[in-house]
């Protein structure tokens, strides 16, 4: 549902007359909406039950996925993505403490790979949007079905399985992936080397929000490139992304995770520098590749680094780091957009450029 939502993210802007900084405003409602809700998705995980939580979640989440693009106008959209973006963090929380209760319960790993699969759904639904989109079917059809399809699957398939993972450490997993163990709630105020931490998660956020919610956009007003071709851009992210985290458990233990945060980095930037100078759509994807390539294992090395400093409090490391590096998140399609509308979506990019090259530093200073 997201990569198709992703792969519409051109079209509505068009359909609603929005400049870039228009767009870059009503994009801001998701990750507001995720800001809203993360502090209460532990209690509401707590009083719903594990999987009762995550399967609504699952179907509350394919009907605000599909709203969008039925909005009238931007302030309306703003407002959708922020219902949708509320109902993400829920699922996110949920979603994780199912798998944590798996790994723990059952004595196996499967957080990378749950990861990964994020990032085939994303490949797999905007290579089908862009498929659609050259068959003239109507995205307000086509992601309608995609909701009750889905939704379908999870009240008659998932709800099942999910009773049968265990409810133990809920409330304490939950918890955690927001950052604040029930004995360690309070905000913690960051080290240095969880300044550190918390930089250079910001500038791998904004490189995620460059291929979410500019990618499209850039490669149909930029590079000139049909709606379908357009669409491609997250596919390709998405395929090089969910490659690297699948081996990630592998290339983490093998090369160090200061190496892999430099390749982070330095392979991003390249990804950038080659998305701006671009001169045609296929170059552009390329720098696309490149850039899933880059940022795919930048969250899992930093939210592990944060949650094991020394000195600080079990959870109270990631939490933090967490809160902050959402910065990035946050204000990423506001500013790129803003950028954008006065000195074109290419000026946008480079600032993230830059902030990445500067973000090496960072690395090379960081305790890990």
């Amino acid at each position: 549902m997201f990569g198709s939502w992703v792969a519409y993210i051109p079209s509505v802007k068009t359909s609603l007359g929005m400049n870039d900084a228009q767009l870059g405003l009503a994009l801001f409602g998701m990750p507001l909406g995720l800001l809203i809700m993360n502090p209460f998705a532990a209690s509401t995980i707590a009083r719903f039950g594990l999987a009762r939580t995550t399967t609504w979640a699952t179907v509350l989440l394919m009907c605000t996925f599909a709203v969008p693009v039925w909005m009238p106008d931007r302030w309306w959209l703003m407002a959708a993505l922020a219902l949708n973006g509320m109902v993400v963090a829920l699922l996110n929380v949920a979603m994780n403490t199912c798998a944590t209760n798996i790994e723990r319960s059952e004595n196996v790993y499967i957080m990378s790979t749950c990861h990964g699969m994020w990032s085939l759904g994303g490949m797999v639904g905007s290579g089908t949007a862009a498929f659609l989109i050259a068959a003239g079917v109507n995205p307000r059809y086509h992601l309608a079905a995609l909701a009750v399809l889905i939704s379908v699957l999870a009240l008659g398939w998932l709800r099942p399985v999910l009773k049968t993972i265990s409810e133990q450490n809920t409330v304490l997993s939950a918890n955690s992936r927001e950052g604040a163990d029930p004995a360690t709630k309070k905000f913690t105020l960051p080290s240095r080397d969880l300044l550190l931490m918390i930089f250079i998660g910001l500038t791998v956020s904004m490189c995620e929000g460059v291929a979410f919610d500019w990618g499209g956009v850039y490669l149909r007003d930029v590079l000139s490139a049909p709606e379908q071709v357009a669409a491609l851009g997250f596919t390709c992210f998405s395929f090089t992304m969910m490659a690297m985290r699948f081996t990630g458990d592998v290339l983490i233990p093998r090369f160090g995770e200061r190496t892999l945060l430099y390749f982070t980095a330095l392979c991003s930037a390249f990804a950038l520098l080659v998305i701006i100078v671009a001169p045609v759509p296929i170059t552009g994807i390329v720098g696309f590749l490149l850039l899933g390539m880059g940022v795919a294992l930048g969250s899992p090395i930093l939210f592990n680094a944060a949650a094991r400093l020394p000195g600080m409090a079990p959870g109270a490391g990631l939490g933090t780091y967490a809160t902050f590096s959402f910065i990035g998140f946050l204000a990423g399609p506001p500013v790129i957009g803003w950028i954008g509308e006065y000195f074109g979506l290419a000026a946008g990019f480079a600032l993230v450029l830059l902030l990445t090259l500067a973000a090496t530093g960072a690395v090379y200073r960081v305790n890990l």
